[in-house]
């Protein structure tokens, strides 16, 4: 028996060998293909490293200073020279036309179609807050919760719905998920849903007891429940 476990022993042993040996052939005979590989990975990491410190990095600075006065006049409600800008300074159109692939770029994209949606152009504030991408837990909400409100404008209550419903799985947070709950009720109401506004009314009451929201909440739930 130990004759046998010492043969098997052996055996894997000697196959071990025989792959090393294998595998030392392979690199010899194809070393510079390994170099070649090895070479071309470290370039493309060396050439995303640098494109990112040396060009994205900067271009993303020079656009957060380029939208400086776009993001003032947006500030006083001045949204349409915060969107096509004065004359001397850049407005958020011209951002995304220039520096649409940074982040500011990227920012400004949320600027417009929030500013389109506060002069009435509902369709256009749809276009570019769907445009917008972004992973916070506050700002993404609140874009597509902007989308739901611009919907809600055009009268269009399924899609306003669907945006709300998305906003709200975004993020399940205090601030924003109340005040978007409570736009998702009164699209109910328009959809003449009753019990699911009811339903959605009452989450709020329950699950955010504290939100600023909480008195037109109530005030909507009383008056629901006695239609």
């Amino acid at each position: 028996m130990t004759k046998d476990k010492n043969q098997d022993k052996g055996d894997s042993l000697k196959e071990v060998e025989v792959a090393l040996s294998n595998t030392e052939q392979f690199l010899e005979k194809h070393l510079n293909l390994v170099f070649y590989i090895i070479g071309g990975i470290i370039i493309v990491i060396l050439g995303y490293l640098g494109i990112q410190k040396f060009i994205v990095s900067p271009k993303n600075i020079e656009a957060q200073e380029q939208m400086f006065a776009a993001q003032n006049y947006f500030s006083i409600d001045s949204f349409e020279m915060a969107i096509n800008g004065d004359g001397n300074a850049l407005g958020f159109l011209d951002i995304i036309d220039n520096y649409g692939s940074t982040d500011a770029g990227n920012l400004a994209k949320y600027y417009t179609g929030i500013s389109y949606l506060h002069i009435g152009d509902y369709n256009q504030a749809i276009k570019y807050l769907n445009k917008f991408k972004s992973d916070d837990m506050l700002v993404a909400p609140l874009a597509k919760s902007a989308i739901g409100d611009a919907y809600v404008e055009l009268r269009d209550f399924k899609k306003a719905e669907n945006a709300y419903l998305k906003a709200i799985e975004m993020s399940d947070n205090e601030f924003t998920v109340p005040t978007i709950k409570n736009k998702l009720a009164l699209v109910y109401e328009e959809l003449g849903e009753k019990d699911k506004a009811i339903e959605v009314y009452e989450q709020i009451m329950k699950d955010f007891s504290k939100s600023s929201e909480i008195q037109t909440v109530e005030k909507s739930l009383a008056r629901l429940k006695q239609l």
